[in-house]
């Protein structure tokens, strides 16, 4: 036989193998391409709005697998798989780890906020009583006092909105609530000539 029918028939045998070489990697790679993207899909609700920057470092890897499939580099998405599923478990639990932090920041805000708001409304309303009063009609020279008593009125209400999403669960919402609430309620004290932006007292044991 000739020597290059021999190399064709060698040639065409090794293509064989390779052939279905790749064809019993196709699966495996198919595989492991979906079982990743589960993963990425499950966390990505909380990772989106915890660790966005993770999320889509694990996307982008997730592409390069999906990349390399389409090139019918099976082996390559074999072989880079399991770093990128590793990647992707990681994103629920540093998820939650930032949710966890978060939710502490806005714990201890939502404590100071609490503790003082309530004392600052007390004490600007006994401020526009005594300025309502005649014999103070020289102190409340150059005030709109209805004025006052109606924004006093409104920021009451936020104060109740605050609590309200507290009450919910929604803390985010409550601490964003609050300190819009101490900004009028310090602009509030400014036009009444008064300070209440020192912190409340600690209550007595």
């Amino acid at each position: 036989m000739p020597i290059t029918r021999i190399r064709h028939i060698a040639w065409v045998a090794i293509a064989g193998m390779v052939l279905a070489a790749c064809a019993n990697q196709m699966e495996p790679a198919q595989k492991l391409i979906g079982d990743i993207e589960a993963t990425v899909t499950a966390a990505s609700a909380d990772a989106a709005k915890y660790v966005p920057d993770q999320l889509q470092d694990v996307q982008g890897k997730l592409g390069e697998l999906k990349a390399s499939f389409d090139k019918k580099d099976y082996a390559a998405v074999i072989t880079g798989a399991p770093a990128v599923m590793s990647a992707a478990q990681g994103l629920a639990s540093a998820a939650a780890a930032k949710k966890d932090e978060l939710v502490k920041a806005l714990n201890e805000q939502w404590t100071g906020l609490a503790a003082a708001l309530p004392g600052a409304v007390t004490a600007i309303q006994s401020r526009i009583d005594l300025l309502s009063k005649k014999s103070s009609k020289k102190l409340a020279a150059g005030i709109d006092l209805n004025a006052a008593k109606s924004s006093l009125s409104d920021d009451s209400s936020l104060w109740s909105k605050a609590q309200a999403a507290f009450a919910a669960g929604n803390l985010d919402e409550a601490v964003t609530t609050a300190k819009d609430l101490k900004t009028k309620l310090d602009g509030l004290a400014a036009t009444l000539k008064m300070d209440v932006s020192a912190p409340a007292a600690a209550p007595s044991t």
